[in-house]
């Protein structure tokens, strides 16, 4: 039976009920349709209701709800349009995702809902970011994120409770602990008594609540926004039961006889009726019926139109444009220089000058990651900006590069710009995920754009080994929805990196940590907006085209003038970007020289310039003389000492290689 206080009127008795009904009313339809092979998957939350449709009532209307694929109490409550989420459902052209994506993968910022994916976790340190940016707002709203028991091993869980807790986030995480992941049993899943218990370890408060009692779960939601917006999060551990498999395709024979007929009898409807029986709120059986009639006529014909709705066409350049970029920021006309000042700069001041003058211009820029507040960054390109700043917007973050991309995702949901130092772009590898999946594939799916800059120091010849010398940015160019860029002049490094961070889409900026400190050169001491798709020619010939990137660039210059004093003409292409790639250029100048060495620092194995071979044979083999080349760095990682570093690194090979294309 359920316990509570609360004295409530028969209609308002009756509104909660009906709340209660739909979610559970619009599944067991879609079970039916399941049968039917009329739907290809379904995630039941029958049984668990009590907890969406309580914390969906209890919340403003502007917090955010974070959810997963049991809570579609969230979004019924919520009042997403019926039609449109059964099309969603049913895979139709007028889903949210327009067929591009299955069941719950989905949300709706008009309604505050931000839809979850496949890989556990992933969202909730969405759900930070988006509480930061509440909180920087000065909002008095919140944000909340489910999961279930399964997905509290996943790392992003406790990235998000930690981070939750250091910046002091309104943010509330609810895990539903139904007793299962799939079909592991909670005793195989973790040691501690509760779930509950990790609270105190992160400095959150913790609340376990009878996640199938309506009114159990209202008063800690309560409790816990109060204290969300008090500075302290809290973690809440529903308990309740799955009373049906993962999905249809797993069944249940996993779970123990008795568990069931022991859970029937805490249905969170049936003890709802129990309580509107004991209350004096309709105690006729015939009412309650009547509720339920009501209930199933109000989606019924909702479901029959989607049921008859338009199937998803496709059309190539239509899926290629959703899954692509927005159009970059417009280039700037004329001078940027108020005052026409030049200035000497290294390459690190340039990223310094582009970052400074942007977030001087506008205060929905955040900067957040390992070490950039008060002691600037390893690499100092941060420095001075907590004092110009404030803490803010400039953001010391724990070790935690999936949870920093994650809470950006939120940031940029909500408007700001948010700017990602990874303090190594080797550590990248630990936000793949967030990358991948949850950002790049972003735009495709449902949202909006989103305007995140992920800074990521990268490359080797730096004596500093395996862990800190890699060059990832090949690992991210064949996932469409990422703007892929690295510069090699300090002019370009200012205004590549400024333009970008206007950027409505998601970039990745690799800095050469080699360049750093190594090359100087005078340009404005103001930042302008260029083009961030056109390949530079850096060098104009006749002979032979060097295609390269970043570093690489350098070591092209430093061949080709080597080599013109033998009277060999070489052409040097500096891409500037990964993703997209500028064919136009490349091909200009394959047609031009009819020879091409392609030159990367990564090893050779699927490294970017894998990508150019193919493409300049597929578009431009009838302008080649020679087969095209590569000049690679060996296919290792990246050794310490300085001596076997060089002679892993492509530089070492260039001449050889060079060689062998003249003589082809």
């Amino acid at each position: 039976m359920i316990q509570t206080d609360k004295k409530l009127t028969k209609s308002e008795a009756e509104k909660i009920y009906k709340a209660l009904l739909l979610p559970r009313l619009i599944e067991e339809r879609m079970l039916n349709l399941l049968r039917q092979n009329k739907i290809s998957k379904w995630f039941s939350g029958i049984g668990q209701e009590a907890i969406s449709v309580a914390t969906a009532l209890t919340l403003d209307k502007n917090d955010y709800i974070l959810p997963m694929h049991r809570n579609l109490g969230v979004f019924t409550t919520r009042g997403v349009p019926i039609y449109k989420l059964f099309c969603q459902l049913l895979g139709k052209a007028d889903g949210f995702t327009g067929g591009r994506d299955r069941s719950f993968h989905f949300g709706s910022v008009e309604h505050k809902i931000f839809g979850m994916i496949s890989h556990l976790a992933t969202t909730m340190p969405v759900a930070d970011g988006i509480a930061l940016a509440q909180k920087l707002k000065g909002s008095n709203q919140v944000a909340i994120s489910f999961c279930g028991d399964g997905a509290t091993s996943e790392g992003d869980f406790h990235e998000a409770l930690n981070l939750a807790a250091v910046w002091k986030l309104p943010v509330i995480f609810m895990i539903e602990n139904n007793g299962y992941g799939l079909s592991t049993p909670v005793a195989e899943q973790y040691a501690c008594e509760n779930l509950v218990d990790r609270a105190a370890g992160y400095g959150l408060k913790g609340m376990q609540v009878d996640g199938n009692d309506f009114f159990a779960v209202q008063d800690a939601v309560q409790e816990a926004r109060k204290s969300a917006l008090n500075g302290t999060p809290v973690l809440i551990e529903a308990m309740t039961f799955r009373m049906r498999g993962h999905e249809e395709a797993s069944g249940t024979f996993y779970v123990p006889d008795g568990e069931f007929e022991k859970w029937k009898e805490k249905d969170p409807i049936l003890r709802f009726e129990n309580w509107m029986r004991e209350n004096t709120h309709s105690k006729s059986k015939k009412r309650l019926e009547d509720i339920r009639d009501e209930i199933r006529g109000t989606f019924e014909d909702d479901l029959q139109q989607a049921l008859h709705a338009d199937e998803p066409v496709f059309e190539v350049e239509k899926e290629l444009k959703r899954a692509g970029l927005s159009p970059q920021p417009k280039p700037t006309k004329g001078s940027t220089s108020k005052d026409g000042k030049s200035s000497e700069k290294r390459f690190i001041d340039a990223i310094h000058l582009a970052q400074k003058q942007a977030f001087t211009e506008d205060d929905s820029f955040i900067l957040f990651g390992q070490d950039i507040a008060e002691y600037g960054g390893v690499f100092k390109a941060t420095e001075g900006f907590v004092e110009e700043f404030g803490k803010d917007r400039i953001r010391n973050t724990p070790i935690i590069e999936s949870g920093a991309i994650g809470a950006a995702i939120g940031l940029a949901v909500e408007g700001f710009k948010p700017l990602v130092e990874m303090q190594f772009a080797d550590f990248i590898s630990c936000g793949f995920n967030q990358i991948i999946n949850n950002l790049a594939k972003s735009r495709y799916r449902w949202l909006p754009d989103l305007n995140i800059t992920i800074r990521a120091p990268h490359g080797g010849d730096v004596g500093a080994g395996p862990f800190h010398s890699q060059s990832p940015e090949g690992w991210f160019m064949q996932h469409p929805g990422l703007r892929i860029l690295v510069p090699s002049s300090v002019e370009d490094a200012q205004n590549m990196l400024y333009t970008a961070l206007y950027d409505p889409n998601p970039v990745l900026f690799f800095e050469h940590k080699r360049l750093y400190r190594s090359i100087k050169s005078t340009t404005p001491d103001q930042c302008k907006r260029i083009d961030l798709e056109k390949a530079n020619v850096v060098r104009e010939g006749s002979d032979i085209s060097i295609i390269t990137y970043g570093l690489g660039v350098h070591w092209a210059e430093e061949i080709a003038d080597m080599y013109a004093k033998i009277g060999i003409d070489l052409e040097v292409i500096d891409l500037r970007s990964l993703a997209p790639i500028d064919w136009e250029t490349i091909l200009h100048s394959v047609q031009k020289t009819n020879k091409v060495l392609l030159l990367q620092e990564p090893s050779e194995i699927l490294g970017p310039m894998s990508e150019i071979s193919s493409g300049i044979m597929e578009r431009g083999f009838k302008f080649l003389d020679a087969p095209v080349m590569r000049c690679s760095s060996l296919h290792t990682p990246v050794p310490f000492n300085k001596n076997m570093e060089r002679g892993y690194l492509a530089k070492y090979r260039l001449k050889e290689t060079l060689n062998r294309l003249i003589e082809y």
